[in-house]
């Protein structure tokens, strides 16, 4: 009998707040899925630096992966306007490196992008055929990587995220868990909706159409919508903590470099549809994350 051919799938970023997660979740597999003769690799920046084109073409190259799943980005949206010429580099032509390793190798690569491609006018749920329109540099240089993975691979597979939280990185949930142990007011923009996804259930969605060989563009995310004042509300109270106020406050108070679409909800039923996936609602998913973490 003929042993099945081990493929290898190259996770891109897999240092990151999702790439860890990902990396968990696509090496554990019970052995009787489709990923049980896949070779699961992760790289970040000290195994590749995509911004060089020559060294990421070689080293895709030499690994010869099946697919590649590139998570790597230039992620601080107000560093962005600051720095557009490196978040060009990296977010579009680095993209665009890997795109083009991948197309050497014949693979299929998997691209995580933003709901920062949107403007947030449309004032419901955003679907993949709707047109980008981002207002700031991280949403722009983001969205030009999408253009370069889909006219130069044809097996491409973009997902569309928002608002990440995980155990692995940074991110609102613990920001607001550090300054509540420092502060007895906490100030929070209330003229933002979306939906806070948690990196384990968007780590399940890409290993499931994955695994139903998507192509295209799909937005995930978590079902159900709030602003980040609600989340901020949600984390106080699913994390029992008490003697700290809420203050809601507007965008313009805020003050932030790069403005940031008012509501940028992603429709996913798109996901649900072809795989049969949905991801449960964000204070679930928020309540397992609070739950689980030191």
């Amino acid at each position: 009998m003929n042993e099945q051919k081990t493929k290898r799938m190259l996770v891109i970023g897999a240092k990151g707040m999702l790439g860890r997660d990902l990396l968990n979740i696509l090496q554990s597999s019970d052995g009787t899925d489709s990923l049980k003769n896949v070779e699961v690799i992760g790289w970040d920046v000290d195994e590749i630096d995509i911004r060089q084109e020559v060294g990421t073409l070689s080293k895709i190259e030499s690994l010869r992966p099946d697919v590649v799943i590139h998570l790597a980005a230039y992620t601080d949206v107000d560093g962005c306007e600051i720095n557009p010429e490196e978040a060009f580099r990296v977010n579009a032509e680095g993209t665009k490196h890997v795109a083009r390793g991948a197309r050497a190798c014949g693979a299929r690569v998997v691209y995580l992008s933003t709901d920062y491609v949107f403007d947030g006018e449309k004032k419901e749920g955003y679907v993949e055929s709707d047109s980008p329109r981002p207002l700031n540099v991280y949403g722009q240089t983001k969205l030009k990587g999408e253009q370069y993975l889909q006219e130069r691979v044809e097996d491409h597979l973009i997902i569309r995220t928002q608002w990440l939280y995980g155990k692995y990185g940074k991110n609102f949930v613990s920001s607001i868990l550090r300054q509540a142990r420092e502060k007895q007011t906490l100030a929070i923009v209330n003229d933002q909706t979306g939906s806070p996804t948690y990196t384990v259930d968007l780590s399940m969605a890409i290993r499931t159409l994955i695994q139903h060989n998507s192509r295209g563009i799909f937005h995930v995310a978590n079902r159900e919508v709030c602003t980040w004042y609600a989340l901020g509300q949600a984390i106080l109270k699913f994390s029992r903590i008490e003697g700290v106020s809420l203050m809601p406050i507007s965008s313009k108070e805020l003050s932030r470099r790069a403005a940031r679409p008012s509501y940028s909800l992603l429709n996913t039923e798109k996901l649900r549809r072809e795989t049969g996936m949905s991801l449960r609602p964000w204070p679930e998913a928020l309540r397992e994350y609070l739950s689980t973490s030191p």
